[in-house]
């Protein structure tokens, strides 16, 4: 058994589409302004869910924790150090804020 891919909720379907294409340089599968996007990075299938079009496919209302009381979490394996700081350096460039903890930890809130 492998992985083959995982979905999150966004907020900002269009934000989060430029910082996953743009800035870490996955490959988007179909139109972006789909209700639910397909982006694929070294085999690995991301699928980006818009809250309420989400809510509309199920038709069922949920309830999302906001801030930083919960979150998500994906790690991209890199080569060396020199990797991670050129993608945040091209995150920052392209507007994307983000809360650092420790050397290697970086939260970028949707």
């Amino acid at each position: 058994m492998r992985l083959d891919g995982f979905g999150l909720f966004v907020d900002d379907m269009a934000k989060m589409i430029r910082f996953y294409k743009d800035v870490l340089g996955f490959e988007i599968k179909e139109e972006e302004n789909t209700s639910n996007v397909y982006l694929v990075k070294d085999g690995t299938l991301f699928l980006l869910y818009g809250r309420n079009d989400f809510e509309k496919m199920t038709n069922r209302r949920y309830e999302y924790i906001k801030g930083l009381n919960g979150h998500s979490e994906i790690a991209l394996y890199v080569d060396t150090f020199e990797e991670v700081d050129e993608a945040y350096k091209k995150a920052v460039k392209n507007g994307y804020m983000f809360g650092c903890f420790g050397d290697s930890l970086l939260i970028l809130n949707d």
